[in-house]
């Protein structure tokens, strides 16, 4: 599976993630080639991207014969057939999330990887998240003691439904897979995978047509994990609240690197995943300490992925990994739609590979 040359990517799709996120990521990190870009707006494209081949087929951009790398940033529905076929053009794969439309398809993206012995990863950005490492950092310092009570909120206030494919009754649609995968693969690296899952997903916003609104309960032994989004928050709640034995952290803002690559800042500038929002620890006599956030640098997906096409180290987001947050998603959905606590859809096989690093 090793590539020791440059690797040429295609990206198929150059919506709002393709565009904002997947482009300027790639371009930024030396040893990777942004070459072919699927999209059936080559102005578009061109202004952004000069050097660029545009085509308008994805088939045709996924088989290019100069591509080492396809990521797929198109509509959700489109993730599982289009990375099918780009393994088996013999291609490596990087998806965004959500990875597939549920199980089925995620565990046959992964045979597939397996069989061609070709990368298949998910992009999971937010694991270099200026909020999430802070969290992480006070919890593994041992600051508040055992987490008992997590929480992660994804708070919009976007009351109008806008016409977008993401806002429409379609497979895929609505706020629990577009921030779900985000906060699911969290919390799995920071605790593993949950006994349980109970949730509760809406629509609330008056001519809603996919769900805008997730209240969604993770069970562990000995602690509870909250994940939170809504579309309705014009006020809105801290990104994390993490509650200990021993004192609690708050992270009141969220990382500011989307909101940087909206407003043109090239990944690694001087600024670059920089966070002035402080973390505030209580300790157990109620006094508040603010910590200084840590750098936050999303290009570590793909310098990553680059290394480990090089064979120098292993896939940031395994297909294991990402069938664990695909059972997560099912299993909120089965729990709101029954009403019903539900236990992941996993074999042991599929637990156990989880949390094997390959």
């Amino acid at each position: 599976m090793s590539i020791q040359k440059e690797i040429r990517v295609a990206l198929i799709g150059y919506g709002f993630v393709g565009k904002t996120f997947h482009a300027p990521l790639i371009q930024s990190v030396p040893g990777l080639k942004l070459h072919v870009v699927s999209s059936g707006s080559e102005e578009k494209v061109k202004k952004d991207l000069p050097d660029v081949i545009v085509l308008d087929s994805p088939e045709a951009a996924i088989q290019h014969a100069d591509i080492d790398l396809v990521v797929i940033a198109s509509p959700n529905a489109t993730h599982a057939p289009l990375a099918k076929l780009a393994l088996n053009a013999g291609k490596h794969v990087v998806v965004d999330k959500p990875f597939t439309l549920d199980l089925a398809e995620a565990r046959e993206l992964a045979a597939l990887a397996s069989e061609k012995r070709l990368l298949l990863s998910v992009f999971q950005n937010r694991r270099w998240d200026t909020d999430y490492l802070g969290v992480k950092k006070v919890i593994d310092s041992g600051a508040i003691g055992h987490v008992k009570h997590f929480e992660s909120h994804i708070d919009r206030f976007r009351p109008e439904v806008r016409d977008r494919w993401r806002e429409h009754d379609i497979p895929g649609s609505g706020l629990w897979f577009d921030i779900g995968p985000h906060i699911i693969d969290q919390v799995l690296q920071l605790f593993g995978l949950p006994e349980t899952v109970s949730g509760d997903i809406a629509v609330l916003r008056h001519g809603g047509k996919s769900n805008d609104w997730a209240h969604v309960t993770l069970s562990y032994p000995e602690h509870k994990v909250i994940l939170h989004a809504s579309m309705l928050a014009a006020g809105g709640v801290s990104r994390f609240t993490v509650h200990g034995d021993k004192g609690s952290v708050v992270k009141p803002k969220a990382d500011q690197q989307e909101a940087q690559l909206i407003a043109g800042i090239e990944p690694g500038y001087a600024t670059w995943g920089e966070d002035q929002d402080d973390l505030m620890v209580f300790d157990s006599n109620l006094q508040v300490t603010s910590l200084k956030t840590p750098k936050g640098d999303q290009r570590q997906y793909y310098i990553q992925v680059r290394d480990a096409l090089a064979g120098k180290q292993a896939n940031p987001v395994s297909p294991a990994q990402a069938i664990a947050v695909m059972a997560v998603i099912e299993a909120a959905v089965r729990s709101s739609e029954t009403g019903t606590v539900q236990k992941l859809a996993l074999s042991e096989a599929e637990a156990g590979a989880f949390y094997q690093r390959s």
